[in-house]
């Protein structure tokens, strides 16, 4: 039996290739985009954010079985921030309701290796305390600036990443039985990388960045099957993750030790039995 998937971000990269494997294997797709798709939404807005999940979960007949959010923007303006956080965190409360209904839910957002960049705190606070005027207050002064409009995308991912986080284990959420989950790209060759891209300046400035040893840069379908395999019957248990699908290059960024800050206190708690065994 088919499932209803709902696709944000359908018309163009990831969520137009997801959209594409499902529908090829036979899954109904709703997709929402600015046009070009089912439903024609500004996600950029609470108004139009409410409303592209009111008529897509409309014409899924109430019932969602899940959402693969990839909506989103990487120019350094504020309207960045509202889309990549708000267009799919609000977008997901407001069709929830609809995912409720499925038997199996399940959701899967976009992240980004950015989120491992540099970012702006404030920014991801208010994101995170989903305080949306300060968001466009603090956005649009990084905007004026050089040396942070370009921050502004890192910082919505990394809020990204840790909303996911913060709310997949909750009541709402894992008790509804949804696991909620998000994929962090590397470089992925998509009309949003393809500028950067076409240079060679611009290419090793990507690649100081996000370094991809394995493959270098990947396309769009890379994602596409792991957002699919999130959002499939099959996951039953991965709740909370960002998962890095980037080539290498986490493991080249963070090292091969990310489990150490939280050895401290067995460490003294060592010390402190080794040390009663040679009194």
């Amino acid at each position: 039996m088919s499932r209803t998937y709902v696709i944000t971000g359908a018309a163009s990269g990831i969520g137009r290739t997801a959209a594409e494997i499902l529908t090829a294997r036979g899954e109904r797709v709703i997709g929402v985009d600015l046009q070009g798709v089912d439903v024609s939404g500004d996600l950029s807005t609470p108004e139009g954010r409410l409303a592209a999940a009111e008529e897509a979960a409309g014409l899924a007949g109430g019932t969602v079985d899940a959402v693969i959010a990839c909506a989103g923007l990487s120019i350094p303006k504020p309207i960045t921030a509202s889309v990549n956080f708000f267009g799919m965190t609000e977008f997901l409360e407001a069709i929830r309701p609809a995912l409720t209904r499925s038997e199996a839910p399940r959701v899967a957002l976009v992240s980004s290796m950015a989120s491992m960049q540099p970012v702006v705190p404030s920014l991801v606070d208010a994101l995170l305390a989903d305080d949306e005027a300060a968001v466009d207050e603090i956005a649009t002064r990084m905007a004026e600036d050089p040396r942070t409009a370009n921050v502004i995308y890192p910082s919505s991912k990394r809020a990204i990443s840790r909303w996911v986080r913060r709310e997949a284990p909750t009541e709402r959420w894992a008790g509804a039985g949804i696991p909620l989950n998000a994929v962090a790209p590397g470089t992925v060759v998509t009309p949003m990388t393809k500028e950067l891209l076409a240079s060679d300046e611009g290419r090793a400035l990507t690649d100081a960045y996000v370094p991809m040893p394995l493959n270098s840069h990947q396309g769009p379908e890379s994602i596409a099957h792991l957002l699919i395999w999130l959002t499939s019957i099959e996951n039953s248990h991965c709740a909370g993750q960002t998962i890095y699908c980037d080539g290498g290059a986490d493991a080249v960024l963070r090292g091969e030790d990310v489990w150490s800050w939280n050895d401290a206190t067995m460490r003294e708690t060592f010390a402190e039995i080794t040390a009663g065994l040679q009194d």
